[in-house]
């Protein structure tokens, strides 16, 4: 790793000053959170929205109600997200783990059950929660400080030329926590969600808007981009 605490926090007022606060994750509820995390998976937002919907319009948004339902009718309300059988099998895991944590009628109050890192390592022992999700969890749902690194997270720091694009979630995600203030929630919280603006309208995959990026002055692929006969 490349980056050092003066850039993450340079890329976080940069972004910040491009586009303020983000006021993420859209939810009504922790719980709503959660099962968002779960839905989000290899699916855009749009559709997780479309499913969400579907699960209060069928008042199925609650941890026993999910556990109560059968297979037919949490699978169609689970539909727009895709992949939808998988989903309803990680989303019924989810709520049984609350479930057996004593947190199904407030599943916000699992962030009582232990330490941050205890309550890390039980969430990945739930079926259908890596790190991403399991991180999204813990710092959305229940307040607590730890920095969610996705694929947009991995593109915008190796194109600036902060890590490899082989590096580890955990690498990335220690490299970026050296850098932001012990126990600072809300500061982890826009710094993803502002990662995750640059990384879905401008740094994309393809033909990325590199003149438009507030990063550019600093982006080592940027500057290949701007090189003539590119």
């Amino acid at each position: 790793m490349t980056a050092s605490v003066n850039d993450w926090q340079w890329l976080y007022r940069q972004l910040l000053d491009r586009w303020g606060v983000q006021h993420w994750w859209p939810a009504k509820t922790p719980f709503e959170v959660m099962v968002g995390a779960i839905l989000t998976q290899n699916t855009a937002w749009s559709n997780v929205e479309k499913a969400i919907a579907r699960l209060q319009a069928a008042d199925l948004m609650g941890v026993e109600k999910i556990l109560a339902s059968n297979d037919a009718n949490l699978e169609s309300c689970l539909h727009p997200s895709g992949y939808y059988r998988v989903k309803a099998r990680r989303l019924r895991a989810l709520c049984a783990f609350l479930q057996e944590e004593g947190c199904a009628e407030l599943p916000e109050s699992l962030r009582e059950r232990g330490a941050l890192a205890n309550l890390r390592r039980k969430l990945l022992q739930v079926h259908g929660v890596g790190e991403e999700t399991a991180d999204s969890i813990l710092l959305y749902a229940l307040q607590l400080p730890i920095m969610v690194v996705d694929a947009y997270t991995k593109r915008i720091a190796s194109r600036l030329g902060w890590c490899t694009e082989r590096v580890t979630y955990a690498e990335l995600q220690r490299d970026i926590e050296s850098a932001l203030v012990p126990g600072d929630v809300a500061m982890r919280n826009e710094l993803h969600a502002l990662l995750v603006e640059l990384g879905k309208n401008i740094c994309r995959p393809r033909r990325p808007f590199c003149s438009q990026c507030p990063l550019r002055r600093r982006c080592a692929y940027g500057a290949g981009q701007e090189r003539p006969g590119n």
